[in-house]
């Protein structure tokens, strides 16, 4: 079946919005990601920022950060926690795009909230260590912390986020159609899974288009 929707993963720094909006760009397709957390925001109450930091980041560092996430609104929420809350309504945005047609949707568990339509390619982008440190310096400036340290702990949240809501482990190349590293020689990885490619940059998109 023709893939019309593509899902896109990644890890903090790589690169994954800028593959995504390229890929979108070149398709003639919508593409999903502040406009996905607007949406978002739109009909959860909840302000931008708030959907941004924690519609696919933890509460804490664990999963029994969960078992502390702050209660909901009574007669509002249903008796969820604010992070269920959430998830339900980014599913349920998530599940409305996709019914409107092709368009790549960036981030959000959307690989997962999607996993039973055939029409949709997930890919999942990632690079070393050293790639992203510079790149988010570049793009986002120095911190108190090390780039190394906002990396893992960003990345941390998201898989913990991930683990909490599908079951599944975040990263693992099993759970996507296409893995690409986007910061490394072309070459296949050495990792566990034969559908992992790296790429240079000029060529890191070219699978997905």
């Amino acid at each position: 079946m023709e893939k019309k929707i593509i899902t896109i993963s990644r890890e903090f720094g790589s690169g994954g919005r800028s593959v995504g909006h390229m890929v979108a760009e070149r398709l003639g397709i919508p593409f999903y990601d502040k406009e996905l957390v607007d949406q978002i925001a739109m009909e959860s109450g909840f302000a931008p920022k708030f959907v941004e930091e924690n519609g696919e980041h933890s509460p804490g560092s664990s999963l029994f950060s969960y078992a502390f996430a702050p209660q909901g609104i009574p007669g509002v929420m249903n008796g969820l926690s604010t992070a269920d809350f959430l998830w339900n309504i980014q599913c349920s945005v998530i599940l409305q795009l996709a019914e409107k047609g092709p368009c790549v949707i960036v981030g959000r568990n959307a690989d997962y909230i999607l996993k039973d339509r055939p029409d949709a390619l997930h890919t999942f982008i990632c690079a070393d260590m050293a790639f992203r440190a510079d790149r988010i310096v570049h793009r986002y400036g120095e911190s108190d912390k090390s780039p190394e340290a906002r990396l893992n702990e960003k990345d941390k949240r998201r898989k913990v986020n991930y683990q909490h809501y599908t079951g599944r482990t975040w990263g693992q190349a099993q759970n996507y159609d296409v893995c690409l590293d986007s910061g490394t020689p072309a070459g296949i990885t050495p990792g566990n899974c034969k559908c992992c490619f790296h790429f240079p940059y000029p060529l890191r998109i070219k699978l997905l288009l």
